[in-house]
């Protein structure tokens, strides 16, 4: 095997270009080829694919998105377009591929191994830990830090005007990065679609938190349960006195920024092991993670089987600190 390809998949999340950057590197020291597949999958399918080398990968370790670009490519659930990419990976001579995103890529490359039996293997990458093989996704981390940033910088001004705000944040049906930033920033209420929600409860929360004195009340809030504004009114339709509440929804910026230490880090070591895996007789398919702070592998199969579990015992931490 001497030359492999790499793309980035769906969603982008700081961290992937750190992990670019080690598959190129550690794969050009064994003297092997890298093709980077732009565009995702839709590059893979139009042939949007150049080589690289250790310079192509300079001064990006510190920088969010992906240098690859990505895309979401629905046409790939279907076996006449990966029938498609597979003739183009074989007309570049490209024999092993790497893919890093979240559930979707992964599934999408399953597939495609499960088609072709092209060894590949498949690196977290996505701010919604939402992946139940892994403890952390490449982006978690970083989007953490960024929601506890806009907590810290949106409490000042619900003080100053003693309000309550809610703060509503990315990670589809995984309350994860609502719930790490929540506990993190010292949260009042922290609301995630794994638990129910009581609107009532919620109104007699921030009712009692200004009769103690509170000058401010931040609402964390995960997208999977429903929009800030919804909430907003759900709350407002009881039978409140003198309560103001604003609304942020952070959005895009969860995804972009600079990476953190812990992003960087765990891509560089997904990557080396990643690569170890390809070159290694009977890869099949496979994806990367960290497990108990250790770096891990398992089968794609087994891994996208494996049933999330919310951890109720930090939300329960999270909550309780939070009154």
């Amino acid at each position: 095997m001497r030359r492999i390809g790499i793309l980035t998949s769906g969603g982008d999340a700081p961290g992937m270009n750190a992990a670019i950057r080690g598959v190129v590197r550690y794969a050009n020291s064994l003297r092997l080829e890298v093709y980077g597949i732009q565009c995702g999958y839709d590059g893979m399918l139009k042939g949007d694919i150049i080589k690289m080398d250790n310079r192509s990968v300079s001064d990006i370790i510190h920088k969010g998105g992906t240098m690859l670009m990505t895309s979401r490519c629905p046409e790939f659930i279907d076996i006449k377009y990966r029938k498609k990419a597979n003739a183009v990976l074989q007309a570049y001579g490209i024999e092993s591929f790497i893919v890093i995103g979240g559930d979707g890529s992964l599934r999408g490359m399953r597939d495609f191994y499960n088609d072709f039996g092209t060894p590949c293997v498949g690196i977290p990458g996505t701010i919604d830990n939402d992946l139940a093989y892994t403890d952390y996704t490449l982006g978690f981390d970083t989007a953490v830090n960024t929601v506890l940033n806009a907590i810290n910088n949106v409490r000042d001004t619900m003080t100053a005007h003693n309000r309550a705000c809610i703060i509503e944040v990315m990670g589809r049906k995984c309350g994860d990065l609502a719930m790490h930033a929540g506990l993190a920033g010292g949260a009042e209420i922290i609301l995630v679609p794994e638990m129910p929600i009581d609107v009532a409860r919620i109104r007699k929360e921030i009712v009692y938190d200004k009769i103690k004195g509170k000058n401010s009340v931040i609402i964390i809030l995960a997208e999977g349960v429903c929009s800030c504004a919804s909430l907003k009114e759900q709350i407002l339709a009881g039978d409140v006195d003198d309560i103001q509440i604003r609304t942020v929804k952070l959005g895009y910026i969860q995804r972009g920024g600079t990476p953190s230490m812990a992003d960087r880090v765990l891509a560089s070591k997904c990557a080396v092991r990643a690569v170890d895996l390809l070159v290694s007789p009977n890869c099949g398919g496979r994806v990367v993670g960290i497990k108990d702070n250790k770096i891990m592998d398992m089968d794609v199969d087994t891994a996208l089987s494996i049933e999330r579990k919310f951890d109720t015992n930090l939300y329960k931490i999270a909550t309780t600190l939070g009154k």
